[in-house]
């Protein structure tokens, strides 16, 4: 089970998901990478998949976060209502933090 140590973020914060390309087997979506959402849940801490899929160990296991996304930050022009959004799961390797605006 995770420690508080190994979760990083916590539900409501703002994150940002990192844009790669690593060889092999990745697991964040390329249309999801660059963009920022909210944490609206756990799910859990499971062993790495990336490296799983190479027969590696899965260590250090990653929390893995829902993060729910605008459909309009996601996609430039999507046509449905502004109040759509979408949900994805990715796990805490490929997040990073959001800074909060300065307040002039």
């Amino acid at each position: 089970m995770a420690t508080d140590a190994s979760v990083k973020y916590r539900l409501n914060e703002l994150v940002k998901v990192r844009v790669a390309s690593p060889p092999g087997h990745f697991r964040t979506p390329t249309y999801i990478q660059g963009k920022t959402g909210q944490i609206v849940a756990l799910c859990g801490v499971f062993p790495n998949p990336e490296s799983l899929a190479h027969a590696g160990s899965g260590l250090p296991k990653q929390p893995l976060y829902r993060v729910e996304f605008e459909q309009s930050e996601v996609w430039a022009e999507y046509p449905g209502p502004a109040k759509d959004k979408i949900l994805v799961d990715i796990y805490q390797h490929w997040l990073e933090p959001v800074e909060a605006p300065v307040e002039p």
